[in-house]
């Protein structure tokens, strides 16, 4: 746990942070287990609220754990789920009835009539009426024991939208725009999204005697803050958790990134100085003064809450030199190692410098995470001679459109006919995946033929995508973990045959130089489990010989950046580079223009990439250092 209680001031909700979802999840399923037995003792029924979605679902598959090999029972449970979409049948995909069914209920020995869940089944002139019977049965349950909550990108718990007040009840809601839009994915595509929901209200949420909010990941950062620090108002119905008497916040550390103590902490008290946070302290004064990190004064640091900083290691302009020092060193147009023959004095060392060429292997997530995320490096690697693989997690089969695939099977029809093949068996396939996705229905699971054409159409993008970083499209492999091949935007846990995979291809290639996904803000948590299948994989390999002589270093894709004080090497790229780069995205048909899951970034992914690399570019620049077109950035990783 990386927790401050110190530096929590600023802080109107009591909050913890962990290191990561799977830790913080955890703790909570202990809390929930605790109470469960205590009041199993007591010979007492306990009455929890929960929510849906990715957030709490590692919380559900500890409980879930814990009743299979600790003997956990549910008999003395009953629970009340915060909402449901309507109308939505229960057996539809999207639906929370199902959601809870699958990931908990049908897995545990929780009494059937003890489960609540709003009922999206109901004609709408009955459900004012069922909303008053859902607040009678948990009054009569003896109200809520213990509530999950999760947060919206614009602070709504449960579908308590913006404006929704205090005092509010179960009831039906118009969903805003920006909740359409992030539940997109799972409805595959926001004109599918239902316009209304039943709901809890925000007085029957703050009627529970304990409130747990969790929020994992880099894109509820600023909400996360907004609900914390910031005011309590109807525009962020999380903020109303400030006035109940035992509510607490659980995050990871992407999630509280934008809270004071971790953003700024010396303007909470005194801090312990180091490398890190030092380089941390004096870009943000550079950044709010928009001054380069050299040009910064003695009253510069004084004015801005940094005199402790300058009082210890000041003046400024050594502690100025230090940081730019530190920030222009993590420059190098040889992401791969420059080989002893060509090292000018100043360059960069890196660890495995002298091994060259390398062999590189880059993991990525979905068919186009390596060249939307680090194409531009993927290039350099190439024309600098590297020996570079890269290896697709999981196939993206989900997020192609269905006329596209459509297209391609009438297209292997023609091809069959063109060769003198079996023209009646390539039509038999290419009528059945038409006639299947013409009379399918929103978010139905596509049949194993469609998901194969799917697969198909992304791995030949990948292929071509690679061919145009310079890379052997021999040296490319669809991993196709399990965990994502449902079918469905819901995906299974992670598995030891998840794992076993990807030790398999390190194993394999011996790579000197391991690229990985780093952020965690991606729609529907792709990226989150891929990263922890690599990471335990590396865990496993950590003890062989040959990766003495391996590097990790993570890059972030189309939903954010690193921040400045993290990055570890900062790629540079020309102007050529950055038009090859997207030339190579461009390679991903299938999402180009309008990808099925593009989150809630209109951009086209290419204008996304771009956009975030300029940026960088810009920063570096702003902060005093070399101006280049566009900037890739990656953090390293130590195992």
């Amino acid at each position: 746990m990386n927790d401050h209680p110190s530096l929590t001031s600023l802080e109107k909700i009591p909050t913890e942070v962990f290191s990561d979802a799977a830790e913080a999840s955890i703790v909570v399923a202990k809390m929930i287990a605790a109470l469960i037995r205590e009041r199993a003792a007591a010979h007492r029924n306990v009455v929890l609220g929960l929510a849906t979605g990715s957030t709490p679902l590692g919380v559900y598959n500890e409980l879930v754990r814990m009743h299979r090999e600790e003997k956990l029972s549910f008999r003395n449970v009953i629970t009340f789920n915060l909402d449901e979409y309507y109308p939505m049948k229960r057996d539809e995909l999207q639906s929370y009835w199902r959601f809870m069914h699958e990931n908990l209920f049908d897995l545990v020995d929780i009494p059937q009539q003890n489960i609540h869940i709003p009922d999206g089944t109901i004609p709408m002139e009955q459900v004012a009426d069922f909303c008053a019977q859902y607040e009678k049965a948990i009054a009569d349950a003896g109200g809520i024991d213990f509530q999950i909550l999760g947060i919206g990108r614009n602070g709504h718990m449960g579908f308590n939208e913006p404006g929704s007040t205090p005092s509010s009840r179960t009831r039906m809601i118009y969903l805003d725009k920006v909740t359409r839009r992030d539940a997109a994915s799972d409805f595959f595509g926001e004109e599918h999204v239902p316009h209304r929901a039943i709901t809890m209200g925000i007085g029957t949420i703050l009627q529970a005697r304990q409130i747990v909010l969790l929020a994992f990941g880099e894109g509820k950062a600023r909400i996360v803050q907004r609900a914390i620090e910031g005011p309590v108002t109807a525009t962020v119905a999380a903020s109303f958790l400030q006035n109940h008497p035992n509510a607490r916040v659980i995050l990871d550390e992407a999630a509280a990134a934008e809270l004071t103590r971790f953003k700024a902490p010396w303007t909470l008290g005194e801090v312990s100085w180091d490398e890190k946070l030092i380089r941390k302290a004096v870009i943000w004064l550079a950044r709010t003064l928009d001054k380069p990190l050299l040009k910064l004064t003695d009253e510069d640091y004084n004015e801005h809450g940094l005199e402790e900083l300058l009082a210890t290691h000041g003046p400024a302009y050594n502690v100025n030199l230090e940081v730019f020092r530190d920030l222009q060193e993590t420059i190098t147009g040889w992401p791969g190692g420059k080989p002893d023959k060509l090292k000018r004095p100043g360059d960069i060392s890196r660890p495995t410098d002298r091994i060259f060429p390398k062999r590189v292997l880059c993991f990525s997530p979905h068919p186009d995470d390596d060249v939307i995320s680090m194409g531009g490096t993927l290039i350099r690697l190439a024309d600098q001679g590297h020996e570079v693989h890269i290896a697709y997690q999981t196939s993206g089969n989900i997020a192609v459109f269905d006329a596209d695939a459509i297209r391609f099977a009438e297209f292997a029809t023609e091809f069959n006919t063109c060769m003198g093949l079996d023209r009646e068996q390539a039509k038999k396939l290419e009528d059945h995946i038409e006639n299947f996705l013409l009379n399918k229905k929103p978010g139905q699971v596509d049949s194993r033929e469609v998901l194969a054409i799917k697969r198909a159409i992304r791995k030949g993008e990948a292929r071509a995508a690679a061919r145009a970083c310079g890379i052997n499209p021999d040296n490319t492999y669809m991993l196709d973990l399990p965990f994502y091949e449902t079918g469905k935007v819901r995906k299974k846990p992670l598995s030891e045959e998840d794992i076993r995979i990807v030790v398999e291809i390190l194993e394999r290639i011996k790579p000197h130089q391991i690229y990985a996904a780093g952020d965690l803000s991606d729609p529907h948590g792709t990226h989150r489990v891929c990263l922890a299948a690599v990471m335990e994989a590396l865990k496993r390999v950590k003890d062989q010989a040959w990766f003495r002589d391996c590097e990790v270093w993570l890059y972030r894709g189309a939903w954010q950046e690193w921040e400045p004080e993290k990055i570890d090497m900062a790629v540079p790229l020309s102007p050529m580079e950055v038009r090859r780069k997207r030339e190579a995205i461009f390679k991903h048909q299938s999402q180009k223009d309008r990808a099925l899951f593009p989150g809630a970034d209109e951009r086209e992914f290419w204008q996304r990439a771009e956009d975030r690399n300029r940026a960088t570019a810009q920063l570096y620049d702003a902060l005093g250092l070399a101006e280049y077109e566009a900037i890739e950035a990656f953090v390293r990783l130590e195992i």
